[in-house]
């Protein structure tokens, strides 16, 4: 039998998993925490992987790897490949001005979306870099480097002695603002810009096959992929498909064969991890609403989901904005959540509960919907994530999303993902193994535009949008 890993660090933990290269079955697997907070050194991210392949049973007899990570995130380093400062994530929101003067000095946000397919927002690697210019001088001095925390974990895995030899792979890249993925090239012109004038070196951006290097062991080192290119790899996702992930962000990501270039800044112009393209829109809510409602009302999530299961659609007209750690998409960083309709008889549990559920469904409908405005057509929805645990999201997600929602078989996408990729790297076959998560469940339901309609006049109500 031959062993392939794939390793998933998250904003949260490090999750790795062992599986056959053949046919895919896990054969074991592993995790750690990181810490808390919006910052971080690179090196609790290592510190977490290696306790993760200890509880994995360690990776001695792989033969291939490949990570998957947290996309956006700013890595500096400096010419000997020391970390210059604590790497800022993608939830930081401390660079909002940044991006907002980057897209004004290109002359708005079609500008951006026609070089690089991505419009800044404080997530984005290009503004957390002019952030560090104007905040932290000498810091952005010292960086001869940057990279990305899955570029960062491979190159450690492979020995990480050298800068130049930093390797990334399409879909990670096209997370930072000066990579697009419609021509597969940096643009240096807007890095430079982003970064006032500093010019540090960018990883090598590898085949979606490619070996990029080996570990100490002698494992081959795939390129690796953000992690929402991972997770759409692992669970198979085709041209039709829409793939809505709740994890502590929501997603919304298509694949297609064709680049986006949309000048809102509602649908980044990401690439896959196979060479085709990955359209998403990202929220800062997801799964988090839902244990944050349940902390509110006193009760655990399954409580949670029978209450709003118990409720009519609609919630009788309460509504919930879920824009708890502001929003993304749209870009409201410093937004809040909120709650509206409340009476005297519309104030209980189990309205509240439906009204979470359904205004955190309301946000990914969005993306869809933004999506869509792109040319991308969808056929189904494919939901993963933590949050699909709830029984009352997956009841009521057709309902809001007016789709089909069928939900793969429970697993660590992102390093599924990730492990599919070394199998394939490892296979060197034209296209990846066929052991992508097989569906447990589908559910349709009959859509309610009220719901969406009563969602979106509160937004507008709140925020004018």
């Amino acid at each position: 039998m031959t062993l392939v890993a794939g390793i998933d660090s998250s904003t949260q933990s490090c999750k790795v998993v062992v599986r056959d290269a053949d046919d895919g079955t896990l054969i074991r697997s592993g995790r750690a925490s990181h810490p808390d907070g919006t910052e971080i050194h690179p090196d609790r991210w290592w510190d977490a992987l290696q306790t993760a392949i200890g509880d994995a049973g360690g990776l001695d007899d792989v033969a291939a790897l490949a990570v998957g990570a947290q996309q956006h995130g700013m890595v500096c380093l400096d010419e000997g490949g020391a970390v210059v400062r604590d790497a800022l994530l993608w939830n930081d929101t401390r660079s909002a001005d940044a991006a907002s003067a980057l897209v004004d000095e290109l002359g708005g946000g079609q500008a951006w979306a026609d070089r690089v397919g991505v419009v800044p927002v404080a997530s984005i690697t290009a503004s957390k870099l002019r952030w560090l210019a104007d905040a932290e001088p000498d810091s952005a001095d010292r960086t001869a480097a940057v990279c990305l925390p899955h570029d960062w974990l491979s190159w450690r895995l492979g020995g990480g002695d050298d800068v130049a030899a930093v390797t990334t792979d399409r879909s990670d890249a096209s997370g930072t603002g000066y990579f697009a993925a419609a021509s597969g090239d940096y643009d240096r012109e807007l890095l430079r810009m982003a970064f006032r004038d500093r010019d540090p070196r960018l990883p090598r951006v590898a085949g979606p096959t490619e070996v990029v290097g080996e570990t100490s062991a002698g494992a081959r080192i795939a390129p690796g992929a953000g992690d929402n290119a991972a997770a759409a790899l692992a669970v198979g996702a085709r041209p039709g498909d829409i793939v809505v992930s709740l994890g502590t962000s929501g997603v919304v990501s298509a694949v297609s064969g064709t680049p986006t270039h949309d000048g809102s800044g509602y649908v980044a112009g990401f690439a896959d991890a196979t060479g085709r393209h990955l359209p998403l829109v990202c929220t800062l809510n997801g799964a988090p609403v839902l244990s944050s409602t349940a902390a509110m009302l006193g009760v655990d999530l399954d409580r949670l989901a029978a209450l709003a299961l118990g409720a009519p659609s609609g919630a009788e007209g309460v509504v919930m904005v879920p824009y708890f750690e502001g929003e993304r998409s749209p870009n409201l960083p410093t937004a809040q959540a909120s709650l509206s309709g409340l009476t005297l008889r519309t104030a209980r549990p189990d309205l509240i509960a439906r009204a979470a559920v359904e205004g955190l469904l309301c946000s990914l409908r969005d993306g869809l919907d933004y999506i869509r405005g792109c040319g991308v057509q969808a056929r189904r929805i494919l939901l993963v994530g933590g949050g699909v645990r709830s029984e009352a999201v997956r009841a009521i997600a057709p309902v809001v999303f007016g789709l089909p929602v069928a939900v793969p078989a429970p697993g660590e996408y992102v390093a599924d993902g990730a492990a599919r990729q070394a199998a394939w790297a490892l296979s060197g076959a034209e296209n990846p193994p066929e052991w992508a998560a097989p569906v447990t469940e589908t559910v349709e339901a009959d859509e309610d535009p009220a719901v969406i309609e009563r969602y979106r006049e509160a937004r507008a109500t709140l925020y004018g949008i």
